[in-house]
């Protein structure tokens, strides 16, 4: 049975030593805006960091207790609020991290990846319009003929008929 056990990926590793990873991670990414690491961790590191990103640009006291219980240092959190502030996330939904890729690692060929913070606004792409439509012309139906049988066919028949 699976009783008070967490959703995610274990990394290897058992709970306390998951749960110490994902936190100095993400107190490195937060402060250095972008960190070289394996892929795996990166996509572990995304759900953990979003969710203080979301509660940064909200901005109340229980939003900023919650990320640092979820970080434990009060002076990173209060850097990541203030940048929060500033409307660095703004016009952001959500996606606050990306990841891209590097290749493998030299000595056990693991995939490395880079994850960084994304500080761009987003840009919105104007809607698509319609190319106008064209009334269409009827078109011209032609009349198919059929094809007469050939005279070597219309020969054929009148010999074998005469026979």
């Amino acid at each position: 049975m699976r009783h008070n056990k967490k959703k995610g990926l274990k990394l290897g590793t058992d709970a306390a030593h998951t749960r110490a990873m994902k936190k100095s991670l993400a107190k490195a990414l937060l402060e250095n805006d972008r960190i070289k690491t394996t892929e795996t961790r990166a996509k572990a590191l995304r759900g953990y960091v979003e969710p203080i990103i979301t509660w940064a640009k909200k901005g109340d006291l229980h939003s900023r207790r919650l990320a640092i219980a979820k970080l434990g240092d009060k002076n990173l959190v209060a850097e990541v609020f203030d940048k929060a502030a500033q409307g660095m996330w703004a016009d952001r939904n959500g996606g606050y991290t990306r990841i891209m890729k590097l290749g493998t690692r030299k000595g056990d060929n693991a995939p490395m990846v880079i994850i960084e913070i994304v500080s761009e606004p987003v840009v919105k792409k104007a809607p698509k319009k319609a190319a106008p439509v064209k009334a269409a012309a009827p078109k011209k139906v032609e009349a198919v003929e059929e094809p007469a049988e050939e005279p070597a066919a219309e020969e054929a028949a009148e010999e074998q008929a005469a026979e």
